[in-house]
């Protein structure tokens, strides 16, 4: 097995790590566990090394910490996130989307998140979904100005309402 940092050396460090039932496993090489710090379990953050956030704060040429990233939302920042290891509100995932992308896709089926929904309304959820998308696309088409498309999705928009009425 590879390490999950380098991709290169074989990973001799295997970590687990349960956050509110869910669990995160990293694999790592000597080196890189090494460098993360995962002797010392103080100075370790798991989400801090997923996401790449723990390189250290980057200096300016004078020597001090240069601006962190922080959601104009809630007003986290990188390092509230390696602390907690949890977002702040909905705007932190936009904020800090170049570094939880690929951590979103590895840990789930993509990095759109849909949630759960009871089984009793998934189908009214969907169908909700799919008005949503040929109204978007209706808009598209008439910006575009392509009249039969935008007919034929408004046609499509009307049977689907009349069929979630029935």
């Amino acid at each position: 097995m590879k390490c999950d940092v380098c991709k290169e050396a074989e990973a001799t460090v295997h970590l687990t790590q349960i956050v509110s039932g869910d669990i995160q496993k990293v694999d790592l090489c000597e080196a890189c566990a090494k460098a993360k710090g995962v002797s010392d379990p103080t100075g370790f953050s798991l989400a801090d090394m997923l996401l790449g956030l723990g390189q250290g704060e980057k200096t300016t040429e004078a020597g001090t910490a240069a601006a962190e990233l922080r959601c104009a939302a809630c007003g986290m920042t990188q390092s509230d996130f390696k602390k907690s290891g949890r977002l702040g509100c909905a705007q932190c995932y936009e904020t800090f989307a170049g570094g939880l992308a690929p951590l979103l896709k590895g840990m789930h089926k993509g990095e759109q998140h849909v949630g759960k929904v009871p089984p009793s309304h998934s189908d009214s959820t969907a169908v909700a979904d799919r008005l949503k998308a040929l109204r978007r696309d209706l808009e598209q088409a008439v910006k575009g100005e392509n009249f039969e498309v935008a007919a034929e999705l408004r046609d499509r928009i009307r049977k689907l309402e009349q069929e979630g009425r029935g």
